[in-house]
């Protein structure tokens, strides 16, 4: 079955900010509507209204038909405690608590009392049945170990359906995370963030199931390359001009309407205002005269010379006549507003002193982490070089940054890291901050040299303003955490730059201001990326692909 979900005049905020209104979406089978906007603008919040997980401040969400299946894979793959493989699939595609809602309403029919409600307790359970059936539950057991060995994580001895979530890599959390996607059967899709943490076969896997799905789909993504492969309309969440449209056509169709109506915007403006100047000046002008004329008739004027008198004082009339007639003018523009000049992410990257010509070295080294083991590897990273990183979930690249940064001493063969080499990094999981300490206080102990006025200065430059540098780092949302992690590298003196999946919860715009960053940056890079754009856009030097333990120069 496929549904269509309309919203209409929809507004959603928190507490008493209003973050979007009078939004209007229609969401139809076949559609993929891409939600773009900065980090804060309420795209998350739209999806979870969508979802029917919050209560909108203002309009109406309804479904057609009333039963459509919706289902909201939300943006960070959280690990619950305790909870397995299959748990953890079985919640993310809807299927548990379809199970629950089936196993209630057969309970109640078994039961045999009539429902306080007055609604046929055999009609509740046909209705909980149909959901069952079509959240794909009935099969979800066989369907769930072939998904998992398609996607690399054969089940076995080391891995089993009944593993733990919290004991998965990183890499293997993501395909889980995939194979849930993949394996849900929802009539209407909305989807945060789904390209975060995936691989170039995860991200291709996952753009033939959006472009493939019949029901339709509302996403999140920060990733240009997805969007633009993927998506059939455009919904702008604009923060800066309150506002929200929905653009025709792709990602790329948006782009260049976009820009082509903030021109249109600012000329608009512009000529408005050159035009209303003019007449201000004009009026202005007109008025002094008005004024000078009047005073110098009264003043040079003979007192027997009434007819001279008379005429002066017209002429001054006639200037005061035109004074109005100018300010009538002013009066009759159509206004136009100014637009507000959007906030954006400027910033560079703090430079060191040089570090010694050779920034690290492997030497015929091996590096064992659990079953795993990347190497032998013999390879050399000089000072200044751009070094870009790919390779698959799993294969070794976060290990191979441990090796090279002197984290992870070797198991065979030899690991040197060079002199004074001051590393700037932007981990996977944004571990550098971290904990129930505010923002501003953990910020400060990585940067004693600065004051915290000058901390909270430059917090606020990256968007990080008083309702964030006081709340607790793990509160902060994953793009707040990633823009804090960028004020740092501004704060502090790198020659050795280490990014790994930067742009992972970074709005596009900020994306954008990271590779223009990155273009200034004259030290040493490493960076690890799966944004194919981001690829194409940072120069670099050189290219290792890593794949099953091993790194091959491309």
């Amino acid at each position: 079955m496929t549904g269509t979900l309309v919203a209409k005049g929809l507004a959603g905020g928190y507490a008493h900010r209003t973050l979007f209104e009078s939004l209007d979406l229609t969401v139809a089978p076949g559609d993929v509507i891409g939600v773009v906007g900065a980090n804060g603008a309420g795209k998350s919040t739209l999806l979870n209204l969508l979802a029917g997980l919050g209560e909108p401040q203002a309009g109406t969400i309804t479904l057609s038909p009333a039963d459509a299946f919706v289902g909201a894979l939300p943006q960070e793959h959280e690990r619950v405690f305790g909870e397995t493989i299959a748990g953890y699939i079985a919640r993310r595609t809807g299927c548990a608590e379809a199970t629950l809602e089936l196993d209630t309403a057969a309970s109640a029919l078994g039961d045999g009392q009539p429902r306080a409600d007055g609604i046929d307790p055999a009609d509740t359970y046909s209705t909980a049945l149909g959901r069952w059936l079509a959240s794909g539950a009935a099969d979800l057991d066989e369907r769930l170990p072939i998904m998992l060995a398609d996607l690399g994580l054969a089940l076995g001895e080391n891995l089993s359906a009944g593993s733990l979530m919290t004991a998965l890599s990183g890499g293997q959390a993501a395909r889980v995370g995939l194979a849930a996607l993949l394996l849900s059967r929802f009539d209407i899709v909305l989807l945060d963030e789904p390209t975060n943490d995936l691989d170039l076969d995860g991200l291709e896997r996952l753009e033939a199931f959006v472009t493939g799905l019949r029901g339709g789909v509302v996403l999140v993504s920060h990733d240009r390359e997805f969007l633009a492969r993927c998506v059939t309309r455009v919904l702008e969440l604009d923060l800066a001009q309150g506002a929200n449209k929905v653009f025709g056509g792709g990602y790329d169709s948006y782009l260049e309407e976009r820009e082509t109506a903030r021109r249109h915007n600012r000329e608009n403006y512009d000529e408005f205002a050159a035009k209303k100047a003019d007449l201000v000046g004009r009026a202005r002008t007109q008025r002094e005269w008005s004024s000078q004329g009047v005073r110098n008739a009264i003043k040079k004027a003979p007192d027997n010379d009434k007819i001279r008198r008379k005429a002066s004082v017209e002429s001054s009339e006639k200037q005061a006549q035109k004074v109005r007639q100018m300010e009538s003018r002013i009066a009759r523009l159509d206004e136009v507003e100014e637009p507000r000049k959007e906030w954006q992410l400027e910033f560079t990257i703090g430079s060191a002193p040089r570090s010694s010509a050779v920034v690290a070295t492997l030497n015929n080294a091996e590096f064992r982490q659990g079953d795993f083991v990347l190497g032998p590897v013999s390879l050399q990273v000089n000072g200044g070089e751009r070094i870009g990183i790919t390779g698959p979930n799993g294969a070794g690249k976060s290990t191979l940054l441990r090796a090279l940064l002197g984290r992870q001493q070797a198991d065979t063969g030899s690991a040197l890291l060079g002199a004074s080499v001051a590393i700037g990094e932007i981990d996977q999981a944004r571990a550098l901050l971290v904990g129930t300490r505010p923002l501003a206080a953990s910020f400060e102990v990585l940067v004693p040299e600065l004051s915290p006025a000058e901390v909270r200065t430059l917090l606020a430059k990256f968007g990080l303003k008083a309702d964030h540098v006081n709340r607790p780092v793990d509160d902060l949302s994953p793009g707040e955490r990633t823009r804090a992690g960028l004020a740092l590298l501004q704060a502090r003196g790198v020659n050795l730059l280490v990014l790994d999946e930067p742009t992972n919860h970074l709005d596009l715009a900020a994306i954008e201001q990271l590779e223009q960053a990155l273009e200034r940056y004259e030290g040493t890079l490493l960076l690890v990326t799966h944004d194919r754009r981001m690829l194409a856009n940072v120069r670099t030097d050189r290219h290792w692909n890593v794949d099953a333990g091993r790194v091959l120069e491309v």
